[in-house]
């Protein structure tokens, strides 16, 4: 596969692979596999949402406001 990029994306995908000592396919590869990686956390925590609305398991805006409160007092 061949992915073409922008010299502007180019330029950015250089520095960061520089910058961490790898080459830039090698950080291509590591940046996409996190990517599908991130994808699937994310599809997994919207099916356990919507399968918990569906137990009826569900909170208010004003009990979730209130649950952050308590979450962030020191």
């Amino acid at each position: 596969m061949e992915v073409h990029f922008t010299p502007e994306q180019e330029a950015k995908l250089t520095q960061s692979a520089a910058q961490q000592g790898r080459n830039p396919d090698e950080f291509v590869r590591q940046v996409v596999a996190r990517y599908f990686d991130e994808e699937s956390r994310f599809a997994d925590a919207v099916k356990r949402g919507e399968e918990a609305l569906i137990r009826g398991e569900s909170l208010t805006h004003g009990q979730v406001g209130k649950r952050l409160e308590r979450f962030l007092q020191p």
